[in-house]
This record gives C-alpha cells, sequence and structure tokens, in this order.
C-alpha cells in the first residue's frame, strides 16, 4: 500500500495517530520522537510494562497475533510501524491490507530468516561469508571441508548472539545441530575478522533515500558495546562502499522505513555483509544527541510519508551500552583517584568514595543519558545507553575513555586512546 502524507495534529475533532508493533526501548523511542512532532501514539505489546506502553497515549496489551487486538491497532492508527524483526510477519500482513505498514511484511520476513536474508544479499550483489543452508540430514552431510571451521546460526529467531554456536569439526558441527534440535541453520565459514561496521539508511514510499556515515562498532559476547561515529574512525573508502551496498540492499527489497545493515572487515580490508536490521538500530542511537535529525525521526517521517531531509551530523559522538551487569553489579567496581581528579567538578560520591554512581558520568561534558525504563536488569539486557560528544575527536575519545572507567567497562585502547 503506498501513502500520502499523513501529517501530524488535530484532524477532524481527532489527533493523528501512529502505531507501532513491539513495546521494547526502539518503539520508546520511536514513540517519543512521534510525540515530539505532534502525533498521538498507540503500542501494541503483551507487557503490561513495557518501555514503548508506558509512554504512548494508548497501550494495547496483546499478542502480536490476536485479531482483536490488531483490529483496535488499525482502528486508532493511520499507519503503523514495528520496531523489531521478530514481530510475526503474518501480522504485518493483515494490517498492511487496511493501514500503510512500514516496513512491509516482506520486507520483515526476509529479515526474519537468515536462508532468505542471505539469497537477497547474493541478488544484490553483496558479498557475504561462504555458507550452506542446513536443513536436512543429508545437508548436514553434504557440507564442504572448506567451511570449517565455522558458526551455526539458526535460521531464525537469533540476534545478540543467541542461536549461534562455533565448530571446528565435523564432530562439532554434528553435535551443535541436534544442541539445536535440527531447526534449519545456516552454517558460515568462521573468517579473520579487523572490526565491524553498520550503516542506517531510511528510504520512503517515493524512493527518496538518504543516510548516516558508516559508523565503527565493537560488541562482546555477541552484544554491541561500542560505537564510532566520528571522522577517521573508517576509512572513507571503506565507509563508502558499505553506504553503497546498504543502499543496494533497501533498493533491492523496494524498501519503506529505516533499515540498517551489519557488515564484517576481513583482515584484507574486504568488506561482507553480516546481516540487516528492518528498524532502526542500537549502533544508530547516537543520532538523538548528535546529529540534526534522529534515525527514530526518520522513522516517523518515512512511516507518514513526510519529506526526507538528508540528516547532518553536528558532533563527533561515541555511544556506550549500559547493560543489567551494571545495575547487578552496582556499587562493586572500584574507581581510582586519578579518574575523579578528570571531573570537571566535585562530585559527592557514595559513602565509600572509592565506587562511582550516575552522577560521576553526569558531571562529564557531553554525556546523554538514555535509560529505557526497564524495571529488571538482567545480565546482557540492555538498559539503556550513554552518548558522548564532543567539539572534537580527541575530546570525545577522552571522555569515551573516562566514562568507560567509572562504569567499569574494560575499553579497547585503540579505539578510545585520544
Amino acid at each position: 500500500m503506498s501513502s500520502s502524507a499523513i501529517l501530524p495534529g488535530p484532524s477532524k475533532g481527532q489527533q493523528t495517530t501512529l502505531g507501532v508493533m513491539g513495546g521494547g526501548q526502539l518503539g520508546r523511542m520511536f514513540v517519543q520522537a512521534a510525540q515530539r512532532m505532534g502525533y498521538f501514539t498507540a503500542v501494541l505489546d503483551p507487557d503490561v510494562i513495557s518501555p514503548a506502553g508506558l509512554v504512548s497515549h494508548y497501550h494495547i496489551h496483546a499478542d502480536y497475533l490476536d485479531e482483536q487486538g490488531l483490529a483496535q491497532l488499525m482502528q486508532r492508527c493511520a499507519a503503523i510501524t514495528t520496531e523489531f524483526e521478530n514481530v510475526p510477519a503474518p501480522a504485518l500482513h493483515t494490517l498492511g491490507a487496511h493501514r500503510p505498514v512500514a516496513p512491509g511484511a516482506e520486507s520483515v520476513a526476509i529479515a526474519q530468516d537468515r536462508i532468505k536474508e542471505k539469497a537477497h544479499f547474493v541478488r544484490c550483489g553483496v558479498p557475504c561469508a561462504p555458507y550452506a543452508v542446513l536443513q536436512s540430514e543429508t545437508d548436514l552431510a553434504a557440507v564442504p571441508d572448506t567451511l570449517l571451521p565455522g558458526i551455526l546460526k539458526t535460521a531464525r529467531l537469533g540476534y545478540d548472539g543467541r542461536g549461534q554456536l562455533r565448530v571446528r569439526t565435523r564432530d562439532e558441527l554434528a553435535n551443535a545441530w541436534a544442541t539445536l534440535k535440527g531447526v534449519p541453520c545456516v552454517l558460515e565459514q568462521l573468517l579473520d575478522l579487523q572490526s565491524e561496521l553498520s550503516v542506517v539508511v531510511a528510504r520512503g514510499w517515493d524512493g527518496v533515500m538518504v543516510h548516516y556515515p558508516a559508523q565503527a562498532n565493537v560488541h562482546r559476547d555477541g552484544i554491541l558495546a561500542i560505537t564510532s561515529a566520528h571522522a577517521g574512525n573508517l576509512p572513507p573508502a571503506l565507509g563508502d562502499s558499505a553506504v553503497a551496498a546498504t543502499r543496494a540492499i533497501a533498493e533491492g527489497l523496494n524498501y519503506v522505513g529505516v533499515l540498517c545493515v551489519e557488515f564484517f572487515v576481513l583482515q584484507d580490508g574486504s568488506l561482507i555483509v553480516n546481516e540487516m536490521a528492518p528498524r532502526p538500530h542500537n549502533s544508530g542511537h547516537y543520532t538523538l544527541d548528535a546529529c540534526d535529525v534522529s534515525q527514530f525521526e526518520l522513522q516517523v517521517r518515512t512511516l507518514a510519508g513526510l519529506p526526507l531531509n538528508a540528516p547532518r551530523q553536528h558532533s563527533p559522538a561515541i555511544m556506550l551500552n549500559l547493560l543489567g551487569e551494571l545495575w547487578l553489579n552496582w556499587g562493586q567496581i572500584p574507581i581510582k583517584s586519578a579518574d575523579t581528579a578528570q571531573l570537571p567538578a566535585p562530585v559527592k560520591l557514595k559513602s565509600d568514595p572509592n565506587y562511582f554512581d550516575l552522577a560521576q558520568l553526569l558531571a562529564l561534558p557531553g554525556v546523554h543519558l538514555h535509560l529505557y525504563g526497564k524495571l529488571q536488569p538482567k545480565p546482557g539486557r540492555k538498559m539503556g545507553h550513554l552518548t558522548i560528544s564532543a567539539a572534537t575527536v580527541a575530546e570525545v575519545k577522552a571522555r569515551a575513555l573516562l566514562a568507560c572507567r567509572l562504569l567499569g567497562i574494560e575499553p579497547l585502547a585503540d579505539w578510545l586512546a585520544p
């Protein structure tokens, strides 16, 4: 379904409402961006205390395939988006028959299945790691020796390192296949990686596409830890190649919405695609504080058919993820007097001066705190993020390094050293 512009503000005695499937932090930030622009918002999510539902005008407590819940969302909303790729594609098909939905069910269905996703990358001429599709014992026996050692990944429902097992031999591959209960998988050859990066683009109903520069990423235990978004973070030609590949992937899908594509850089400097996310992405959170238009405002604009202006980054930025371990280990991370001496002003610490609290982070110039409203910290759970911005690259690296020390996050020295 195509869309003409859906404008914010009152219309026929009612406020225009935009909907989002999913109530996590990405939905929360979409809701906040839409509300800032004057839209009412509705969230469909089964969790009664979902981060997005807590801040939205309407929260429909229903399963993603619940017919009554979907009908209520359609009745309230002029257009509907999704905040994560595991919303069932059939639900988006149902919604798309009656309302503009971006991204569409077809794009989301491809992103939900690594087998379909890799086939799409191949069609677009974007290189990916050598791989084999495993859907049967016959496929398992036919795996070429060249793919070992490798990484066995479930075709569906894998994210943040979940559903992935490293295998070195055929015996390990067979055991991993059994551990994953024989579900459809992709076996990727294990390559020698130099670094990781991602690109966020936004494409409208009319085919107009804008993008942010490529950003460099570091993962720990399969979860994004640090994103670097500033001059010098990547060789310019490499960043340009990643942007061109991302645009080709979006064009090949006839995509509408915000799309992030993640890449690996090999030791020889070549680029291969890893996966795509049909939504705003963790690595694009810095755009909230360092750009004139955030990825979430672009999500609103694409959904509503509003003009897309090329975003402008006005400050070098580094983003740090805040995981549940920080709350579970609260007060257990020692800091050094040399670190506190770098703070711009004295900060009242907890009763034990050897431990930090959030006030120390907020005393750093250019630190922007975003917590997602989650009540229960868990290991590996994304509770929030910090964006550090500054006038120069050297300043932003120095402040990010100090923030890492205050948080007890072991930074990569070559990344953050000024």
